[in-house]
């Protein structure tokens, strides 16, 4: 059985999926060399990769894996999740409320970041970052041209306590025939703004946030910084400094800038948590035909302290750190790599 359940009363979603209770447990790094399915060497482990990066001299070159022929070499490395959410296939059941259910019906592709196992996400290079967003834009935007898929969620679990079962670098994308709970309540948010007083509330936000206490760091085109209300200690947000609806409208310059900011928030983070787990979210406008469109960003969650029953019975967070001061912390250490990444001193 899969399929996607609505509860009761509010917009939450939950997929229910029995297939998945069966996957492995995260694995050491000491067993990495030969029981890594991402591994280079250990490709035939996952599923054909409809997508790879190839560098080949300069230049780096699409290609795929044809039956009996396994791309070498490869820079990131794309396949659907042998342990999918959702499945082209899920059977089309539909419940009534107070049981509402529909089929979990989608895609639910890994995107491998690094050959390297040992690598991780706040030490990936600039040059890798700027490989793995493009491969990103190109599956997300492939996604998009397929039929049932009304959004495509971009997201990563990293580390200790963020539900990574396979702690080589990777990123996973998972298509829904629906608009996420919160990505919709952000759309309705905007969409109500605009209609109203003709102004986007996040270029607002990201307004009041630029020079000020929470802000982290700046770039051509990007700002971070600690939201207002953050329901993780050391959260933070990355914003398009001008209106933009989608990942997949960014120009080469500005997916190097995304990469360059997303190394140094990342690499700062480390500087001040250590090897903490965290999860990264893309939330973006739907490709398909709407009129619920958000400002585009990215959420990052550092796992530092565990959730209890005030957060999850009443969606009322306790932060240990203010976000000001994470902010302050966080900014120091993320210009700093910056300052090391483009040889200031």
């Amino acid at each position: 059985m899969v399929e996607i359940r609505k509860d009761y009363f509010s917009d939450k979603l939950s997929v229910v999926t029995g297939e998945r209770s069966s996957r492995n447990p995260p694995r050491p790094r000491a067993e990495h060399s030969a029981k890594c399915p991402f591994c280079p060497g250990n490709e035939e482990m996952t599923p054909p990769s409809d997508l790879a990066l190839v560098k080949m001299g300069d230049a780096l070159v699409k290609q795929s894996d044809s039956e009996g022929d396994i791309i070498k070499g490869w820079v990131v490395r794309a396949f659907l999740n042998k342990n999918p959410i959702v499945s082209p296939s899920a059977p089309a059941s539909y419940g009534e409320y107070p049981h509402y259910s529909e089929p979990a019906i989608g895609y639910h592709y890994i995107v491998v970041a690094t050959p390297k196992h040992d690598d991780s996400f706040p030490k990936i290079d600039i040059e890798q970052w700027t490989n793995i967003l493009a491969t990103v834009q190109d599956k997300v935007r492939w996604l998009y041209a397929q039929r049932g898929v009304s959004y495509v969620l971009t997201f990563i679990n990293s580390g200790k306590g963020s539900g990574a079962t396979v702690d080589h670098p990777h990123l996973q994308i998972v298509t829904i025939p629906r608009l996420p709970p919160v990505v919709e309540s952000e759309a309705v948010t905007v969409q109500n703004s605009l209609n109203e007083l003709g102004v986007c509330p996040m270029c607002q936000v990201v307004a009041s946030e630029s020079g000020g206490p929470r802000q982290i760091i700046s770039t051509d085109f990007y700002i971070a910084f600690a939201p207002w209300v953050s329901s993780h200690s050391y959260e933070f947000w990355i914003y398009p400094k001008k209106h933009q609806t989608s990942i997949l409208k960014l120009s080469q310059k500005e997916l190097m800038d995304l990469a360059l900011l997303l190394r140094s928030t990342l690499g700062g983070m480390s500087k001040v948590l250590g090897d903490q787990g965290f999860n990264l979210v893309i939330h973006s406008s739907s490709e398909k035909k709407t009129t619920k469109q958000i400002h585009w960003h990215i959420e990052v969650y550092p796992r530092a302290s565990q959730w209890s029953g005030l957060e999850l019975g009443a969606g009322i967070f306790v932060n240990e750190i203010s976000p000001e001061a994470a902010a302050e912390q966080l900014g120091a250490a993320s210009r700093k790599e910056l300052a090391q990444m483009v040889g200031i001193t």
